[in-house]
């Protein structure tokens, strides 16, 4: 077990993607990763604004809409000898557009895939993440539908 030497305190946000009863997961194999789009808050940015940028950025889908808040937590965890404490807070989100039209240019670094919600809870890295998953599901079961896009 490595030693920790301080804490680090952040606040991330990010989205839990639907298109057609699939959920899109980034692939980041240098670290050999699934993970749900999301990132740091910025100075003067809520946290839809870096939810909704995040994602666009991570995955390079830039048509993203939040159509409900998934709520927040507290993830804790020890990384590169510090004590890591970040407030999460995720949003549901659907494409505005069908997944075949262009999408732009992600970050390099992650291969976005789309899987269903059994699939997606199974290769998800995290713990927290999947938990996003489940409450994005709930979310999608109480509204009936989310074929609601807008033009």
């Amino acid at each position: 077990m490595s030693a920790v030497s301080g804490i680090r305190r952040y606040v991330a946000a990010g989205g839990v993607v639907v298109d057609d009863g699939e959920v899109l997961v980034l692939d980041r194999p240098s670290r050999d990763e699934v993970r749900l789009p999301k990132g740091h808050i910025e100075p003067g940015e809520t946290p839809r604004e870096a939810a909704l940028r995040e994602t666009s950025e991570e995955s390079g889908y830039q048509a993203v809409m939040i159509t409900a808040d998934l709520g927040s937590q507290v993830v804790r965890f020890d990384h590169r000898g510090k004590h890591v404490i970040r407030q999460e807070r995720y949003f549901l989100m659907v494409l505005r557009r069908r997944r075949g039209e262009p999408r732009g240019q992600g970050e390099a670094q992650f291969e976005p895939r789309w899987l269903s919600w059994e699939e997606a809870l199974a290769a998800l890295s995290f713990e927290a993440e999947r938990e996003w998953v489940r409450r994005a599901r709930r979310c999608v079961a109480a509204e009936g539908t989310m074929e609601r896009r807008q033009a």
